[in-house]
């Protein structure tokens, strides 16, 4: 029987940035993954922040070269990749010069968001589809972490709905504290509307006249995850609303960790029923 296959893709990842909670919980599930039998490819931001030289990052040529489109404007797609320490896999970062160059993630020296960020999300999220649709690997389970990625389960479900590449894939969604949606504002949804995607399709990013990324990724999900215990309240509350499985957090990483592993095993014993 061929292994499962599991797309990981993440806002954060250590040792590469050592930010939040999410950091330490998005290396450990991969290392729990891979002893349960899964196939894992690993995708995040090429942050500014990230030093390429001490990670040994490198261009991989054969998949770079894509240009994305953002707000009718044309920005080149590099990807780098390296090994994660300590672990048979390698990690994909998804680079532009425009958006990703600068020594921050997501705020100024101020702490003020970057008045881009909108786009910034826009490009990865996009550019995750082109290198996955490049890999030409057909995930079963598609694990999101951080709302830089909240965008993937509308454009999976919609925007290419019709590639055989995403064909089987079930979305999961793990809720964080991280609020990127600061400085969103009504472009916003013009700016994330691809392809064939009409703008009242992400009306459900919308809660009045505020963006709501998270809702907005899990009306799309198959499974969400908490990501900490402070989530657990509103991952119930999502999950009841939209009748979907959902995993509450415990109160230990590694316990956390082996949990989603488990959920992925949920949610594909429910599609092969």
């Amino acid at each position: 029987m061929s292994k499962k296959k599991v797309l990981f893709v993440t806002q954060e990842l250590n040792p590469y940035t050592e930010i939040s909670f999410l950091s330490d919980l998005a290396r450990r599930i991969p290392h729990y993954a891979a002893g349960e039998g899964f196939e894992l490819r690993v995708l995040m931001p090429k942050f500014g922040i990230i030093n390429e030289r001490r990670h040994r990052l490198h261009e991989v040529v054969r998949l770079s070269g894509m240009n994305i489109i953002v707000d009718d404007e044309d920005y080149p797609l590099i990807i780098k990749v390296a090994s994660l320490p300590g672990a048979r896999l390698q990690v994909y970062f998804l680079d532009n010069e425009e958006f990703f160059k600068r020594k921050a993630v997501f705020q100024d020296d101020k702490l003020d968001d970057f008045l881009d960020n909108q786009e910034r999300l826009v490009f990865f999220c996009k550019g995750v589809m082109e290198t996955v649709k490049k890999f030409g690997w057909s995930p079963d389970i598609v694990h999101l972490h951080g709302q830089i990625t909240s965008l993937i389960p509308l454009y999976m479900k919609k925007a290419y709905k019709n590639d055989p590449v995403f064909a089987d894939a079930k979305i999961i969604y793990s809720v964080y504290n991280n609020e990127l949606s600061h400085t969103f504002d009504s472009r916003f949804l013009n700016i994330a509307a691809i392809n064939d995607l009409e703008v009242d399709d992400l009306d459900v990013f919308k809660v009045g006249e505020s963006i709501n990324l998270d809702l907005g990724a899990i009306k799309y999900s198959d499974g969400i995850i908490s990501g900490s215990e402070m989530n657990n309240e509103i991952v119930t509350k999502y999950g009841e609303e939209n009748n979907l499985p959902f995993q509450i957090s415990p109160l230990e990483i590694d316990d956390l960790a082996q949990a989603s592993v488990q959920f992925y095993k949920t949610i594909l014993e429910k599609v092969e029923k």
